[in-house]
This record gives structure tokens, sequence and C-alpha cells, in this order.
């Protein structure tokens, strides 16, 4: 199902300024719990007034989307971009106004961005896999509910590959919805 702007879902800041369109479902639904992850969300967290980044047991929720599918619907001006390191191909996207994180970019030319699952507007998909587990602050705390991996599984990079092939295929937008051009 749609809204009135054509988007499957949205994702919004905490003070609602920033509004992002989210077009299909997205390609997995994630908690990361690398090192980069952690030190951002912690980074993040610091920031006065900013909503929390990072679930309880130090994993990052995010929804995996393709680039493609990820509109700035509002508020583009807010959208800052910040990296860990000087040399880093990923950067966390925070809106200034209420110092909410939007959403992960890569430099590199990734075809997928992912989705704070904070951020998402009602029900968000619930969480599929835990990735990078092996730098979980506490091991024990990460819940078993759903497979958990201590780096980057095959079953990720697949799907990640995927959906790289499913952005060859000529798509066109009309009216919000995706369609094959025939």
């Amino acid at each position: 199902m749609t809204n009135a702007m054509g988007y499957h879902s949205t994702a919004s800041c905490a003070c609602g300024r920033v509004s992002l369109g989210l077009i299909g479902a997205p390609i997995m639904t994630v908690a990361c719990y690398c090192d980069d992850c952690q030190e951002a969300a912690r980074r993040i967290e610091s920031v006065p007034g900013a909503p929390p980044v990072k679930a309880t047991d130090g994993g990052t929720p995010y929804l995996v989307y393709r680039k493609d599918r990820l509109e700035v619907a509002a508020g583009r001006e807010y959208l800052l971009a910040d990296k860990l390191h000087p040399a880093s191909v990923t950067h966390r996207v925070v809106a200034s106004c209420c110092n909410s994180a939007m959403y992960l970019g890569f430099d590199d030319g990734k075809h997928w961005v992912d989705i704070y699952r904070s951020r998402v507007q009602g029900k968000p998909p619930p969480i599929a896999m835990r990735i990078c587990t092996r730098f979980a602050p506490r091991p024990e705390d990460v819940p078993g509910d759903v497979p958990s991996h201590a780096r980057y599984p095959f079953g990720f990079i697949a799907r990640l590959l995927a959906a790289r092939l499913a952005m060859a295929l000529p798509f066109r937008r009309r009216a919000g919805v995706i369609s094959q051009r025939g």
C-alpha cells in the first residue's frame, strides 16, 4: 500500500522537518554490531538532544534499501553527512534540526543505503538477521530471536547482489509505483 506521496514507507527525523520516502520493500532488515556502527552510534547519541541510535544490546538496527528507492521528500537542507575517519567510504547522514540519525550511505558507488530502523514511521519490518556479532559489546546479550552471524554471511551478500542485478533492469516510476518497462 502506498501513501499519498506514492511511498510505501516514510522515515522522518524526531522533529518532523526531514522526511524520506521509501519505495517498495527493503532488501532486508538487519542489526549490525560492527565497530564502526557502534562508534557512530556513540558519536551521534552524544550530541545534545539526539534520539537513541543503537539498541540496548549494542546493535544498530537498519532497513537496507536500494539507493534508487530512497527519496528525500522534505528537509534536504537539514541533512549533514559525517564520516568516522576522513578516508572512510561510509558516511552517516544526520538531520541537523534535531540530531536524528537518518541513514548510512557509501561513497564508493554501493547500490544500497541503510535506513535507521528507529526513523521509519509506523511499524517497520522486524529484524531478520544480526551481523558482525563478534564485535558486540557483550555477545551474551545478543538476542537469539533471528540468525546471528559473526561476519557478513553469504545470505546477506547474496541479497545485496540480487538487488544490484534488479537495478540493472529497466524500471520507471509512474504515480509512485515502480513498474517494469514493457
